[in-house]
């Protein structure tokens, strides 16, 4: 039978509830301390490295993971990546609350690279490790689900971050695969690891990092060559030009020309990149994912040739959840070339008015703004009309309207920023079968590099980034030049910054003549027929080219 109890009863039971509640053994503060592991790492923001800290508490409680700090959906998406690669390595999975916090938590967190510090700091908070020998590392890397450690991009930008002055340095752990990538960030001491157990083997002392053997570079040879285009004696001119003094260039003629045979050996005559530049184009590269394993530092231009279908965010880089470096970015240092240029959509062509007068591209999104480097040598290619016959023999079958469409593709200040504008005429039969050889691609080189090296000696990479008032230093005019150009000026063939281009490009025609201030006329009606329209009859165009 039940016992019913009475109101003194219960008093008498609640006040022993209450009584056998109050001596539950509780935590203490320096306990709950031991439950939490603080562990440094990076992410990146833009192509800018971005130091993260990576804070865990493990805590009594139903059992539970959760990230905070603005995580991106691969970065929440840890906890199945960590939880598999910890059990994959025969440590134990806390059976408790896990609480990850990435500080700072004001700035979105992107991709899987926090991956190798947050189970490092659940295994050390859960004390399956010791913390003081853990802290001793920072750590970049994403996990398979098996433990094995895997490459992530931007390795440079975060190595870069967690070995700068102002952040207390640690030996950084990174990938295998990225070994090369870290080491080109001289200041810091990457320390490679291919799966999560070797890296725990290596913190308890029971195993040391091995590290790689130094990489061999190896130039690259080019499979093609400047020989093999036969006659296009401007055009080659033009070219020679454009490597020497980093001049912009369109090429405009009818299909079969060789406009993209012509453009595609413009990389065979450039010379290696400046060490800077050639660091802040790896950079890129690696954020932007494109950089192969054995890859270390680019020292060869990067020739670009995205498609004409490429949308505005495509060319100028970011993106609805992090900032990624776009086509003219990844053509730092090297050339961007847009074949078909009058198929882009002409918002994607204006796009690159900026980036070519400032050498950054500025972009703002939900996410942030941030600038990335774009310093590129652009180089155009595209037909007369649509259907790509004016001027030939078989005739142009396009209307006056379409025609017109066509051009207007490419809007005035956009135009006026190539600096070489030539028309591309097929080559005569004589020419294809019976033409001299052409000079190497080896041999144009060595040409531009002294004009390079030339440039190096008035502060500038090439001719084409000075100033108007180093054009007055270091490129005066004669008497006869200033004539000429100032007839021009009048006639209104030319602008303000067409009259500074034009002087720019008399000016590598000067040091690739050898020759000694100051410009005379030839040499600045040289840079005058380099730099006319293109849209005209042919038969304008000097000839015997």
């Amino acid at each position: 039978m039940a016992h019913i109890l009475n109101n003194q009863d219960i008093k008498v039971y609640i006040s022993n509830a209450k009584h056998i509640y109050l001596n539950i053994p509780q935590k203490t503060n320096e306990q709950e301390k031991t439950m939490l592991a603080i562990i440094e790492s990076a992410s990146v923001r833009g192509v800018e490295g971005q130091k993260v800290s990576v804070e865990v508490h493990v805590s009594n409680g139903l059992p539970g993971f959760t990230v905070v700090g603005l995580p991106d959906t691969a970065c929440k998406e840890s906890r199945d990546r960590v939880r598999a690669a910890i059990i994959s390595t025969n440590y134990k999975w806390p059976m408790k609350r896990i609480t990850v916090n990435l500080a700072p938590s004001s700035v979105k967190k992107i991709g899987a690279g926090l991956d190798v510090a947050i189970a490092v700091a659940i295994l050390s908070a859960s004390e399956q490790i010791p913390r003081d020998l853990a802290m001793k590392y920072a750590y970049l890397g994403e996990l398979g689900l098996d433990g094995s450690v895997r490459k992530i991009p931007g390795i440079i930008s975060m190595v870069d971050v967690l070995s700068a002055k102002e952040v207390a340095k640690k030996e950084i752990v990174v990938p295998h695969d990225a070994f090369y990538e870290a080491a080109l960030i001289t200041s810091a001491n990457p320390l490679p690891v291919k799966s999560l157990n070797e890296l725990l083997e290596c913190i308890i002392g029971e195993s040391h990092f091995e590290m790689p053997p130094p990489q061999k570079y190896t130039p690259i040879v080019p499979e093609i060559d400047m020989a093999e285009v036969k006659g296009q004696k401007l055009a080659r001119k033009a070219l020679e030009v454009s490597a020497a003094g980093g001049h912009n260039l369109l090429l405009v003629g009818p299909p079969g020309s060789g406009k993209s045979m012509l453009a595609k050996r413009l990389s065979t005559v450039l010379p290696e990149m400046l060490p800077e530049i050639a660091l802040e184009a790896t950079r890129i590269h690696s954020v932007a994912g494109h950089l192969s394993t054995d890859v270390g530092l680019l020292k060869h231009p990067p020739f670009r040739a995205p498609h004409h279908t490429m949308s505005t965010v495509a060319l100028t880089g970011g993106g609805s959840t992090w900032i990624k470096p776009g086509e003219m970015s990844a053509a730092h240092g090297g050339v961007l070339f847009m074949d078909e240029m009058g198929e882009f959509s002409a918002v994607v062509l204006d796009s690159l008015r900026q980036p070519l007068e400032e050498g950054f591209i500025r972009v703002s999104r939900a996410a942030g703004t941030v600038s990335i480097p774009a310093n590129f040598l652009l180089v155009g290619a595209m037909n007369p009309c649509p259907c790509g016959q004016f001027g030939t023999k078989q005739g142009c079958h396009c209307t006056e309207g379409s025609r017109a469409k066509y051009i207007r593709r490419l809007s005035g200040p956009l135009l006026d920023r190539f600096d070489l504008r030539i028309f591309v005429r097929r080559p005569s039969p004589n020419e294809l079968l019976r033409g001299d050889p052409s000079e190497t691609s080896a041999e144009i080189k060595e040409r531009v590099e002294r004009v390079r090296a030339i440039s190096k000696t008035r502060g500038v990479q090439y001719n084409s980034e000075l100033s108007s008032a180093g054009l007055k230093e270091y490129g005066p005019l004669s008497e006869d030049a200033k004539e000429h150009l100032e007839y021009c000026l009048a006639n209104g063939n030319l602008s303000a910054r067409g009259m500074d281009r034009v002087r720019c490009t008399s000016l590598t025609l000067m040091d690739l003549a050898g020759n000694k201030p100051p410009i005379d006329k030839s040499l600045m009606a040289m840079a005058l027929h380099l730099r006319q329209e293109p849209f005209v009859q042919p038969t304008q165009f000097i000839q015997g080219q």
